[in-house]
């Protein structure tokens, strides 16, 4: 069976600097997979890449076997791939009803005023938000401005979500919430690639993890045996603490 998301030796360059080198791996239907590595290893610009909001270098990535890159960013969402920021990117001067309707206005088969009214309401309560659906998003603190975010992605209807450090910043409590929602999302089918540095999120989470380091590929495989692999270790804490 073809893996709904294939990654091909993907390259980033900016100027001189490669940000991403020879980047790739699969992504099977229905799996959550945990894209790792320190600060700057280039696992927001593999995502960023994914998405449509940066241009490749070179490699090609392919969406249930149709190739995506080179497509615009909204092209690519449509086709089913929704994604949250590690920047909160919420509309501020908007309530969080109506940034959800933008979420809606904007995937495949679109939902318009008042007939999308009902599913806005429906997908913040799913992130907890319903009972502050007239309030502005720039008013909302910063983790409410992330379930928002979750909320509107999840508007498009994805097949493939990219969640970009979501559950940094939460406490002990919120991040139980976080994780049990990612498990309900892919209970529904939802298929998740996830960076992160929340150790505890990645093992309750993930299935498999790929871990960067200075925009390659350091590891791939089971996150048990990748989170004990020593160059990994070696990679996250520096040698002395290896």
């Amino acid at each position: 069976m073809n893996p709904l998301l294939q990654v091909d030796d993907l390259q980033k360059n900016f100027g001189g600097l490669r940000a991403v080198g020879g980047l790739s791996f699969e992504v099977a239907a229905g799996e959550v997979l945990g894209l790792l590595g320190p600060n700057g290893s280039g696992k927001t610009t593999a995502l960023n890449l994914i998405s449509g909001a940066l241009a490749r270098t070179g490699g090609s990535i392919h969406l249930d076997g149709q190739r995506i890159d080179g497509l615009a960013p909204h092209r690519i969402a449509r086709a089913g791939v929704a994604r949250t920021f590690q920047l909160v990117r919420v509309l501020g001067g908007m309530t969080c009803i109506e940034n959800v309707q933008v979420g809606l206005a904007f995937r495949d088969a679109p939902s318009f005023g008042e007939a999308s009214v009902a599913e806005a309401i429906e997908l913040l309560r799913r992130v907890g938000l319903d009972t502050r659906a007239h309030v502005l998003a720039g008013d909302l603190t910063y983790i409410d401005q992330k379930r928002l975010e979750l909320a509107r992605a999840l508007a498009l209807e994805p097949r493939l979500l990219l969640l970009d450090e979501w559950l940094s910043g939460l406490n002990p409590s919120e991040l139980q919430d976080g994780i049990g929602l990612i498990k309900s999302l892919r209970a529904g089918g939802l298929t998740v690639v996830l960076v992160e540095h929340v150790m505890d999120a990645v093992r309750a989470l993930c299935d498999r993890c790929v871990v960067m380091c200075a925009g390659a590929k350091l590891a791939e495989g089971a996150t048990a045996t990748v989170l004990a692999d020593p160059a990994v270790v070696d990679a996250y804490l520096g040698r002395a603490h290896a």
